[in-house]
């Protein structure tokens, strides 16, 4: 499945509900789950960890379709294959 794929099913899934939501109380319930996700990483329990990893990513999906973002072209339009700074694969910047 591709982003774009994922994105519109959770579209079909969830839009009615994120709608009545708004992009407001969809972001606050996305880093919600962004703080989970830190606590089943900071657990070590991979099942957890791996539910709430698909959690975020759902939720995002979610966000992106209420301010109508593309999240495939986005991610694709910025790290298309190299880093978006300093334009290597791998990355070569200096931290």
């Amino acid at each position: 499945m591709h982003i774009h794929e994922f994105q519109q099913m959770m579209r079909r899934l969830y839009f009615h509900r994120d709608a009545k939501r708004g992009i407001k109380g969809t972001y606050e319930w996305l880093a919600d789950e962004l703080r989970e996700l830190g606590e089943a990483l900071k657990e070590n329990g991979k099942e957890a960890t791996e539910k709430e990893f698909a959690d975020v990513v759902a939720w995002l999906a979610s966000l992106a379709n209420l301010a109508g973002i593309d999240l495939e072209k986005a991610v694709i339009k910025k790290y298309n294959h190299k880093c978006p700074k300093c334009q290597q694969s791998p990355c070569q910047c200096v931290f």
